[in-house]
């Protein structure tokens, strides 16, 4: 009797163990199999990985299956009982998943037919022997799925690293090697720096017009891939992407780092790529991210990918760059005399891994190659123009009826941020005098389209909006460099690595794709652009028109005059408005909240603080947030210390201001 109750809970137990390896550990382990950077940006070491591997394998089975034998203090029904439902309630959940690759179904309605699936599986475990014993065999799986994810995905070169880099560069003859300035920006499109004249907006962004103006520009630059892993890598070996592989240094062990290695002392702030092996550089020393930040990503993932709803959240919004402050940084900077910028509160904004790049950007007795990969103006959008910080909800869509053009603002908002970091670095190389002898770069990964319907960075974004996807800005000073000068060739990314190498006196130890600046021009004109590695996708080239800007409304910085109260509306950290300390580097410079049905969809709403009008947006058609609204008060100048005043007002048709209550 014993014997067979053991053999009943082991068969349970086996079950447990296919069912949960089928609803959690295959989805977790396929989308982070996938996703290596998201390893490599929160500094996760393979001990780290690991353990988040045996949570992700372990904790969801073991908390089923202890549920499960609890009720065995019930007795022997209560327990097969207790069985049969949890088998049902695992087949429910795997009926979502695969709900929502296969059929159109979404929301409530995907899950009543879930629960309709559920219940089906439930009553077929139930009567019959079949689906138990299939569910068994099943118990492989998460072995399989574990022994993928170590030894065949993406992800495994971090877990498991092989290699330590290729060959060192040669001198090219008598060649001065002289410093090498890089920084590589993120999701930066060409045509958002751009005026009306096709020229660098110098009202908008002074200092990407300086250093236009004392650089090369490479006006017709383009990035080869809308994915970060894909695209830095081709930009630092000069190589297209080929193959799906962790942008780690065991996958592209010939690199500007290997190849710069044997003549240059290296310093790389890497951000979601390891391309600079141990034995050519150490990482930088900052806080670990630790296994609780991977648990807590992770779970918010299991969410995404096990719900009933497309989730709204880029993935990659969760990288959002420390600031100093957090990472633990407080070398005091000097404080340029720039009013604008509230460099008062450069501890709480600065990003951290900018901090630690300007503090190494000093003269030294050997060559130095200097590398920062900065996650800016990438989302998540969180900076004013100003370098005020603001919070935001993760669920804020960036594609649809009103959001797109609220994306593009808050996208402009961190590139005006963004210029202040490229102002802060020319102003550190002259102070440290490593401006006049440094080969300096500047530069982008890949841009972003805000094209309605085509929002992003993949091929729909590229058939719709290649001129904002493609392009990027990049400038190249050359040591002793003094005046500008436009170069329109057909520069590719795989052609950053050669012009480098060349400037620097560098001879490459492996064949490249790209082209060195140093040669002719390539007589054709074709863009390379890869959606995956190795199926590239060609189209023309030519500098792209920038998209015109949005108009302001005409209320925008008109001081209000409001109509009579009508109606309500709900304000999300509506408290944040009475106790505002600009000091902190903080401001509730993003308003969002909803509205009651009788409001339509379309009607403007004006945003005001303190009796100024800071922006007009439109109520927004429902989606799962409700019937919301979104507004960017860019301007910081609206707030000041203590309590501020927030109104909102529904926008008449006649002009006619009409407040509503808030709450």
């Amino acid at each position: 009797m014993w014997d067979r109750g053991w053999r009943g809970e082991l068969g349970r137990l086996l079950e447990i163990v296919a069912l949960v390896g089928l609803v959690v550990t295959q989805p977790l382990l396929d989308v982070l199999g996938r996703s290596p950077d998201f390893f490599l940006f929160h500094r996760a070491d393979p001990a780290q990985i690991l353990l988040l591997l045996a949570l992700v394998t372990v904790l969801p089975t073991a908390a089923v299956a202890v549920l499960g034998a609890l009720s065995r203090l019930a007795g022997r029904t209560a327990r097969a009982l207790a069985h049969t439902g949890l088998v049902g309630l695992l087949v429910a959940a795997l009926a979502v998943q695969v709900g929502r690759h296969v059929a159109p179904l979404r929301g409530v309605p995907l899950l009543l037919v879930a629960v309709l699936v559920g219940a089906a599986g439930a009553a077929a475990h139930r009567r019959w022997r079949a689906p138990g014993r299939v569910l068994r065999l099943a118990a492989a799986g998460p072995v399989a799925f574990v022994a993928l994810f170590l030894l065949a995905s993406p992800t495994s070169a971090v877990v498991l690293p092989r290699g330590d880099g290729g060959a060192a560069g040669t001198a090219q003859g008598s060649a001065v090697h002289p410093p090498v300035v890089m920084l590589i920006l993120d999701e930066l499109p060409l045509v958002s720096l751009l005026g009306a004249d096709g020229k660098i907006d110098a009202g908008r962004y002074p200092h990407f017009a300086e250093l236009a103006g004392a650089s090369t520009w490479y006006r017709n630059s383009t990035g080869v891939s809308g994915w970060t892993p894909n695209a830095l890598p081709a930009m630092l070996t000069g190589r297209y992407p080929a193959k799906p592989v962790a942008p780690h240094y065991s996958q592209y062990p010939d690199n500007i780092f290997t190849a710069f290695g044997g003549l240059y002392d290296i310093r790389a702030e890497e951000s979601i790529t390891r391309l600079c092996p141990p034995s050519r550089c150490e990482q930088p020393v900052t806080p670990e991210q630790g296994l609780g930040v991977l648990v807590r990503e992770t779970g918010k993932l299991l969410g995404r990918v096990a719900g009933p709803t497309e989730s709204a959240v880029d993935p990659e919004d969760s990288y959002r760059e420390q600031t100093r402050a957090e990472a633990g940084l407080d070398a005091a900077e000097p404080v340029p005399a720039d009013p604008k910028f509230r460099w008062d509160s450069l501890d709480d904004n600065q990003p951290a891994r900018f901090t630690s790049f300007l503090a190494g950007l000093k003269p030294t007795t050997r060559p130095t190659l200097h590398f920062l990969h900065l996650l800016m103006p990438h989302s998540p959008w969180a900076y004013l123009p100003s370098g005020a910080r603001y919070d935001a909800p993760e669920d804020l869509p960036n594609n649809g009826a009103g959001w797109v053009d609220l994306a593009r603002q808050r996208h402009l908002a961190q590139l005006g941020y963004t210029d202040r970091l490229i102002g802060e670095t020319l102003r550190t190389l002259r102070a440290s005098g490593l401006y006049d002898q440094a080969l300096v770069v500047v530069t982008a990964d890949h841009g972003v389209s805000f094209r309605p319907g085509a929002q992003g960075r993949g091929m729909d974004a590229i058939k719709a909006a290649a001129g904002e996807v493609a392009w990027v800005p990049t400038f190249v000073k050359e040591p002793r460099q003094q005046a500008g000068r436009v170069d329109d060739r057909n520069w590719e990314h795989v052609d950053l690595l050669p012009t480098v190498a060349d400037e620097a006196g560098v001879r490459l130890p492996w064949r490249v794709d790209g082209r060195s600046a140093r040669q002719a021009p390539r007589t054709d004109g074709t863009k390379h652009f890869y959606d995956r590695p190795g199926e590239p996708v060609t189209f023309p080239g030519g500098v792209p028109a920038p998209p015109p800007l949005p108009t302001p409304h005409p209320l925008v910085g008109t001081e209000v005059r409001a109509g009579p109260a009508a109606g309500s509306a709900r304000v999300a950290d509506l408290a944040a408005f009475t106790a505002t300390d600009p000091d902190t580097g903080t401001l509730p410079a993003l308003v969002w909240g909803d509205v009651p049905d009788r409001i339509p969809d379309g009607t403007l709403l004006a945003v005001a603080v303190n009796g100024r009008i800071g922006a007009v947006v439109p109520v927004v058609p429902a989606d799962l947030g409700g019937r919301r609204f979104a507004a960017l008060l860019a301007d910081d100048k609206l707030f000041h210390a203590g309590t501020n005043q927030l109104d909102v007002f529904q926008v008449a048709t006649d002009g006619t201001l009409r407040r509503l209550t808030l709450s």
